[in-house]
């Protein structure tokens, strides 16, 4: 089942698949979805439209196996969130837990990173940085209104 999802990820990328133009999130230049994930996972984006191979023959995503090491991730990781046509990285907890370091460092709002599942590994939402920033935000919020709530009285 490898070899075969392997052999479709590489025909899509001889085929030249891309996310298409008329949804591009930024006027003229256009945007790209980036993925780092087990081969299912990018083979589903890649049949959605979301992959794109460049002139220098760079990718915007990148297949993480047995094989992949931490490097390779943190190079993919670093590439696709400097580069100015993409919108969103979407990379698989599993991926992100091997860089987690980065995952965590990363603020920027774009591209912006999210964490997914991925078919093998159940998602936990207590390891996904992004999700960790929104709750403290809303806990910071919720805090703010009710000492404001509190000192109304």
């Amino acid at each position: 089942a490898r070899g075969a999802s392997r052999a479709r990820v590489s025909a899509l990328t001889r085929a030249g698949f891309e996310y298409p133009r008329h949804a591009m999130a930024t006027e003229g230049k256009g945007a790209l979805i980036s993925v780092i994930g087990d081969e299912d996972t990018v083979t589903g984006f890649l049949l959605a439209g979301v992959g794109e191979v460049d002139v220098r023959r760079k990718t915007n995503y990148l297949v993480v196996g047995d094989k992949t090491t931490t490097k390779q991730i943190e190079d993919a990781f670093k590439e696709m969130t400097s580069r100015e046509d993409v919108a969103v990285v979407l990379i698989s907890q599993f991926a992100a837990d091997s860089i987690r370091h980065l995952v965590n460092e990363y603020d920027k709002p774009i591209p912006a990173v999210l964490e997914i599942p991925s078919k093998d590994r159940p998602y936990d939402a207590t390891k996904d940085s992004v999700l960790q920033r929104v709750q403290h935000l809303m806990g910071a919020e919720d805090a703010a209104a009710a000492t404001t709530a509190a000192g109304a009285r």
